[in-house]
């Protein structure tokens, strides 16, 4: 027996005893989690530390380590995070809809946990705690793969929470770190049928592509971020700026930063050159087309379609100026990922227009796509943004972890 199949049978022997814990029983382990979280600070950061030192020696980019980097305020973030799902209703058990049926018997639709739930994910040790505490909370027992590069940091992370379980006299299991970082791991884990229930992705687009050709097991497909503002010809071009400001430089290591620029042809000489002065600021480097080019000079380098295609998570920004809304919608819906979009307008049909036409989880008008997030959303944290149309869409919040069960009460009925 593999050490991933000893911990799927774990995970499986737990899962009926978490399914069944009242709402106060998992709400007093959240609370402990996040008291532990805090008096460990310094373990934690430690830990962190380790891993930031083995990212800088492999020359990771530094956007990719403000993603891995955990701090006091970061921490504090986090076990904030899980005193807010403590606020939050559990969603097991709620009764969805109830009827009596024409023989007497009464119909009840009730949400329960998805059960064992995996998910994969990369570069952010703050996912750690999301995903176990919200898999808590909504009664499912988890398995965990991260990153090797956050590995010392996850590590120390669901050491603290096992324990924690522990003290509050709760299995230990009902979370789990695979702490094999190689690829031989992530592809036992993919292929756990009969263990999982569903596995979740949570990454870049190779990662996710990966586990969606792979898997074995039904796969919820979370999403790469490649978003797109498009401003209008009547845009408030100050709004404008203040937006794409925030969209792109805020934290471009993040899913619903904003990738390409999308400039109606009327006002692209007005507009470009202050964004472009900017966005300079934050040393982004500009990738345009022929038009974007003309405009803000040589210093553009030429975009390609691979860069339309990309999620930079980076400070880089594809451009193009594109004739019409109807031009900025196509261009959304060939090279989208159906993730955060957003357009610039003060024209309600052109607005109208690109909400109804836009195929994505979250469209924007007037503001920024850094809004898509669970807690942005009162959902709590959450496991990750849903890009996919079944069984779920958008930030993935408590009701996300579950499915529902029909209860037929009867008194006897059998069918003629």
């Amino acid at each position: 027996m593999t050490k991933l199949i000893e911990m799927a049978k774990n995970a499986t022997a737990v899962k009926a005893q978490l399914a069944q814990l009242s709402e106060k029983q998992k709400n007093g382990a959240l609370a402990a989690i996040a008291k532990a979280l805090r008096e460990n600070t310094a373990q934690i950061l430690a830990a962190n530390d380790q891993d930031i030192a083995a990212a800088q020696a492999a020359g990771m980019k530094e956007s990719m380590q403000d993603r891995l980097k955990l701090d006091t305020v970061r921490i504090e973030g986090i076990a904030a995070a899980v005193e807010q799902l403590i606020e939050l209703p559990d969603p097991v058990g709620k009764i969805l809809s109830g009827e009596t049926m024409k023989d007497g018997m009464r119909l009840i639709n009730i949400r329960v946990p998805l059960g064992v739930v995996g998910i994969i994910y990369e570069s952010r040790p703050n996912v750690t705690v999301d995903a176990a505490t919200l898999c808590l909370k909504s009664g499912n027992v988890c398995i965990l793969k991260g990153g090797k590069e956050a590995i010392y940091s996850n590590t120390a992370l669901m050491k603290i929470m096992r324990e924690t379980l522990e003290e509050c006299g709760l299995p230990a299991d009902f979370m789990q770190l695979i702490e094999d970082t190689s690829r031989a791991a992530a592809q036992e884990l993919m292929g756990l049928a009969g263990y999982l229930d569903v596995l979740i992705p949570r990454g870049g687009a190779g990662l996710i592509q990966s586990v969606v050709e792979n898997a074995k097991v039904p796969v919820i497909e979370t999403g790469t971020g490649n978003n797109h503002i498009y401003v209008d010809a009547d845009a408030d071009q100050a709004m404008a700026l203040t937006i794409l400001d925030n969209a792109k430089t805020q934290r471009p290591s993040v899913c619903n930063a904003v990738e390409t620029l999308l400039v109606h042809q009327d006002i692209a000489e007005e507009f470009l050159p202050k964004a472009k002065a900017l966005l300079d600021a934050h040393s982004v480097e500009w990738r345009g087309d022929e038009i974007t080019r003309q405009i803000l000079g040589a210093q553009v380098l030429p975009v390609t379609n691979e860069d339309y295609q990309t999620e930079f998570i980076d400070y880089i920004m594809a451009c193009k100026v594109v004739s019409d809304l109807e031009e900025a919608i196509a261009h959304i819906a060939e090279y989208g990922t159906g993730h955060s979009e957003a357009i610039v307008t003060k024209d309600y049909d052109r607005a109208n227009r690109f909400t109804n036409a836009v195929d994505a989880a979250a469209v924007y008008v007037n503001c920024s796509t850094r809004f898509t997030d669970g807690g942005e959303f009162g959902l709590g944290a959450e496991i990750g943004i849903s890009t996919q149309k079944l069984h779920v869409r958008g930030p993935m919040g408590l009701e996300a972890l579950t499915s529902n069960k029909y209860m037929v009460l009867g008194s006897g009925q059998i069918r003629g």
